[in-house]
């Protein structure tokens, strides 16, 4: 056997890794069967519809909490589904 007839086997490491990674770049993106949303969809824009109402306006930091809040009272804010099983 001459020299040359392993220089294909080192030659196909890289071919093989550069022929993988393609294929699995291609399988796992899908560049050539996905959907542009900007291009393929249409959309047709409407005016806005809605009111807008003032409901209060807080001015400075001078309270240290929002009045009406509920945190200390766990049991009203969370209650049990009376349906279902107690967690085991």
């Amino acid at each position: 056997m001459s020299d040359d007839s392993g220089l294909w086997l080192l030659a196909a490491g890289p071919a093989g890794a550069t022929a993988l990674y393609w294929a699995l770049y291609r399988y796992y993106r899908n560049t050539d069967k996905s959907h542009a949303f900007e291009r393929d969809t249409a959309i047709e824009a409407k005016p806005v519809t809605g009111a807008d109402r003032k409901v209060d306006t807080v001015t400075g930091t001078q309270e240290r909490r929002i009045r009406g809040d509920n945190v200390a009272a766990y049991r009203t804010r969370v209650q049990r589904d009376r349906d279902s099983p107690p967690p085991l």
